[in-house]
């Protein structure tokens, strides 16, 4: 079975051309190496094209030889080593994407982006098992996800992490010393990882896909420094430096302040990728114009989520606008609608961009956010409230900014059992881990004149999405109020913009 493990990821690579034929005994050698074989017999069985299946044999035989220990972890740093031997070298991959590119930035993505799936850096599939659907609210159609493609790490692997010591290289999981890593238990392998280096104003960064794929083509822009992320002009001209190397692609910012920002605020990064969220699709419902900017587009977008759009073919027109608002918010405060610059010397506010190109017009959607709490609301004052984190209570990032939702693995069982309890008239408050949904359900459950084992799955997810919308109801600066939208006309009055 080892045997024929061997040769069938060895064909697993020339079918994915990531080798050649040529490459099979060299490729066959440095496998039989890792697997402490020193002899290898041609099996005669038929070949296994599933690169999951064939992992997975070489996998409990390493276990079974004592090679790596019984723990998810240590098999993913195990099997990420043995696609590494099948991977191109950086100059080959580097090579084919700047050639193809040169043609086609379009053809240029799709080669990379199969590329990072066959070379098993992204995991096809564990993303399967995420759980994905759709929800219509007020605000056009969400995207919900419950994230279960991140493999929880067992106590084994957590001990020994716990005891190794701590390690400076690479600096964090967004360094480009990472292609090619070895990896520990306590952060990732990448010998099957690769990138592709770019020019961004002037410096030199580098273009990825994550490995966890929230939407297609998920990619992550950063800096070949390890600096930290800083939202200002730069910034802006940075974002469409690089709409401009693949103008089918959208990029934006998480916020550069902690509670609202995103987990990685040290290494000065982007993400990205190829799809249309709901806040893309959202239009723009008040249309204002600013006096020094009147040949910008510019209005505030039908969005829970308190959000600027401005556009221009001219991106320097657009960078300057965005400059001037990004300026202007920094330093606002209106204590009536509790806005605060700063509290105690601490800085509030910033903003999350998201830029694309349009209808041949360069466009950005300017996100204001704010990080200020209180005792009421310790994790701030516009961020999930309480009684919504039985669903979500982790930060509001870029991506669900734009109306994708990554919601914690823990509901897919909380769900599973909340789908029991309802069915059997069971007490909610009774199960410790649905506890926290009971309210909720009861609530949601009093809007359905028929609750039955084939549609409360389905209803389930509805009510999940809409709490979503609450979510960025609340992650939002200005209400959806005429209190709230009259004070978000008062800050553009202030940036010199009138209806």
């Amino acid at each position: 079975m080892v045997n024929k493990a061997i040769r069938d990821l060895a064909l697993y690579g020339v079918r994915c051309g990531l080798i050649t034929k040529d490459d099979i005994p060299f490729v066959i050698n440095r496998l039989l190496d890792e697997m402490h074989m020193d002899a290898y017999t041609e099996p005669t069985e038929e070949v296994e094209t599933d690169l999951e299946k064939i992992l997975h044999v070489l996998l409990e035989e390493a276990c079974r030889k004592g090679i790596i220990p019984e723990s998810i972890v240590y098999q993913d740093l195990f099997d990420t080593k043995l696609m590494g031997i099948l991977t191109p070298f950086p100059r080959e991959v580097i090579a084919t994407f700047q050639k193809l590119h040169a043609k086609n930035p379009e053809k240029a993505t799709d080669w990379y982006y199969t590329l990072s799936c066959d070379t098993d850096y992204i995991r096809r599939y564990r993303i399967q098992k995420d759980m994905r659907w759709k929800t219509m609210t007020k605000y056009g159609e969400m995207d919900i996800t419950i994230n279960l493609s991140k493999p929880e790490k067992d106590p084994k692997a957590i001990a020994a992490a716990k005891n190794m010591p701590q390690s400076g290289y690479p600096k964090c999981m967004l360094c480009r010393e990472n292609e090619g890593y070895a990896g520990r238990v306590n952060h990732p392998a990448r010998q099957n990882h690769r990138i592709i280096p770019l020019e961004i104003a002037g410096n030199h960064w580098f273009f990825q896909y994550s490995p966890y794929v929230y939407y297609n083509e998920h990619c992550i822009v950063f800096n070949g420094q390890h600096v930290p992320m800083k939202i200002d002009r730069n910034a802006f001209e940075k974002m469409f430096d690089f709409i401009d190397f693949l103008p089918h692609y959208f990029v934006g910012s998480n916020a550069d302040l902690p509670i609202v920002g995103g987990s990685i605020l040290s290494h000065d990064h982007f993400q990205g990728g190829r799809y249309t969220f709901a806040m893309e699709k959202a239009e723009i419902e008040t249309q204002v114009v600013c006096a020094e900017f009147a040949d910008v587009q510019m209005g505030i977008v039908k969005w829970p989520m308190s959000v600027i759009r401005i556009s221009h073919a001219d991106k320097t027109r657009l960078i300057d606008c965005a400059d001037m608002i990004l300026k202007k918010w920094r330093a606002y405060t209106d204590e009536e609608a509790f806005v605060f610059a700063e509290t105690d010397g601490e800085a509030h506010n910033t903003i999350t961009p998201i830029a694309r190109k349009r209808n041949g017009n360069y466009e950005l959607d300017l996100v204001l956010r704010n990080n200020i709490t209180t005792k009421e609301h310790p994790l701030g004052v516009y961020h999930p409230h309480s009684h919504l984190h039985h669903i979500k209570k982790e930060n509001i990032g870029l991506i669900e900014v734009m109306g994708l939702a990554v919601l914690p693995a823990r509901l897919k069982e909380e769900m599973q059992l909340l789908h029991a309890a309802i069915l059997s008239g069971a007490d909610l408050e009774a199960d410790e881990k649905i506890k926290s949904h009971a309210q909720w359900a009861k609530t949601f459950l009093q809007k359905y004149d028929t609750i039955t084992e084939e549609n409360l799955d389905s209803i389930i997810q509805e009510e999940i999405g809409l709490v979503f919308a609450e979510v960025l109801e609340d992650a939002g600066v200005y209400k959806r109020t005429e209190a709230g939208q009259a004070a978000f006309l008062r800050f553009l009055a202030h940036c010199g913009a009138t209806i």
